[in-house]
């Protein structure tokens, strides 16, 4: 499932979620997964489907992390369409794209919700000029899918590779991992704060590692 990050869909403040004392549901852990040089390799503006190749792993944790009970969400900044170098059509082709080549190497490697912004202060575009509580490492995207699916924010879990995921992670409630796998650059990406992540790791096999032993 995509949310679309236009105006009609996203509101610019994202209120906690709302948990209703009679409710019986229990609320599900996630694991929130970034896009980009986490599930796939990639650290440009990527919107040709064409271009996406898995992290090594990427299924199997995907694949596990649901077998653990967990949904499974991506939350990627996409300021590709902000710049105009290319469109949200193009963001969702490529998640369509990402979905696919999970399922053809696990067949219960299934995402249940794709969040990404589309803003940026500085945006070429007026339209996606402006600055979002759904940018990280702002909470925003977390905050949205926890009340679109009902979800335990501090009984979940953000790996990403940037200190803007951990810091997203942290202002939402998670606990949080740093995916530094290597031959990968860094990310360059700069958080508002040093958040210090609960843990560092060096493939998505032993993120989940992490996630079981704690």
């Amino acid at each position: 499932m995509t949310w679309l990050s236009d105006g009609k869909k996203f509101r610019d403040r994202i209120d906690p979620p709302a948990h209703s004392a009679s409710s019986m549901t229990i609320p599900t852990r996630a694991v929130f997964f970034d896009r980009d040089n986490t599930l796939i390799i990639n650290d440009g503006y990527l919107g040709d489907p064409a271009g996406v190749v898995l992290m090594p792993g990427a299924a199997q944790a995907v694949a596990r992390a649901r077998q653990l009970g967990f949904a499974v969400v991506t939350i990627s900044n996409q300021s590709g369409v902000a710049r105009g170098l290319f469109d949200e059509a193009a963001v969702q082709a490529v998640e369509r794209r990402v979905d696919e080549l999970l399922r053809v190497q696990h067949t219960e490697a299934v995402i249940d919700l794709h969040l990404y912004c589309p803003y940026h202060p500085d945006a070429v575009v007026p339209a996606y000029r402006k600055v979002s509580e759904l940018r990280k490492p702002g909470p925003g995207m977390l905050i949205l899918a926890a009340k679109q699916l009902g979800l335990d924010l501090p009984g979940s879990w953000v790996i990403g590779d940037a200190p803007r995921d951990i810091e997203a992670g942290k202002r939402a409630g998670c606990r949080t991992i740093l995916f530094q796998p290597p031959g990968i650059s860094k990310s360059s990406a700069v958080a508002e704060k040093a958040v210090p992540a609960d843990f560092v790791v060096s493939s998505l096999k032993e993120a989940m590692d992490r996630i079981c032993a704690t």
